[in-house]
């Protein structure tokens, strides 16, 4: 299946729709990691209401993108903070596996290139870090999330490395010895 997305900033007038999205991908996305634990459920959804959310997208300290479907709706989001930390990705269940995620948070990643972040971390649900890892993060093991549930701790560097592969051809304009 494939389905037509764009990728814009978000603007506090997205903040009902991004709510809503929010609140969907956690209570079905997140069914594996909530799944009969009613308090982790209401303590994760506890801070996604509308009000929430326009301040995050409204805040300077803050970088926030949405997935636009062809029809206007919002398909994804991703907020990524001045401290390096990835604060929400999040995808639609029904936009899973159409390159929503990836593209979400390569546009938080070149963002965080303009701050000169050099690694940004993130707490992800176990059901959501094989996504992450696929995209160069590193699980650093787990830790407790601020609502109570087990979560990975990833980071991930944006810095180049001079270190090559077995196999890769040396990059042209490398500054490491060797």
């Amino acid at each position: 299946m494939s389905m037509r997305f764009e990728i814009r900033q978000a603007a506090p007038i997205d903040a009902s729709a991004a709510c809503a999205l929010l609140r969907r991908s956690i209570e079905i996305g997140g069914k594996a990691d909530h799944e009969g634990k009613p308090a982790v459920l209401e303590a994760w959804l506890g801070n996604k209401t509308s009000a929430n959310v326009a301040t995050w997208f409204a805040s300077p300290s803050n970088f926030a993108v949405v997935a636009e479907g062809e029809d206007g709706s919002l398909l994804g989001l991703c907020l990524l903070t001045q401290a390096g930390k990835i604060a929400l990705c999040y995808v639609l269940p029904e936009a899973l596996r159409l390159g929503v995620g990836r593209a979400l948070l390569d546009a938080a990643e070149q963002h965080a290139r303009t701050w000169n972040i050099k690694k940004l971390h993130l707490y992800s649900p176990p059901s959501a870090s094989a996504f992450f890892e696929r995209q160069g993060y590193i699980n650093a093991g787990k830790d407790t999330s601020c609502f109570g549930m087990e979560s990975d701790l990833l980071w991930k560097s944006l810095e180049e490395s001079c270190e090559l592969a077995p196999g890769a051809a040396r990059k042209r304009f490398c500054n490491c010895n060797g």
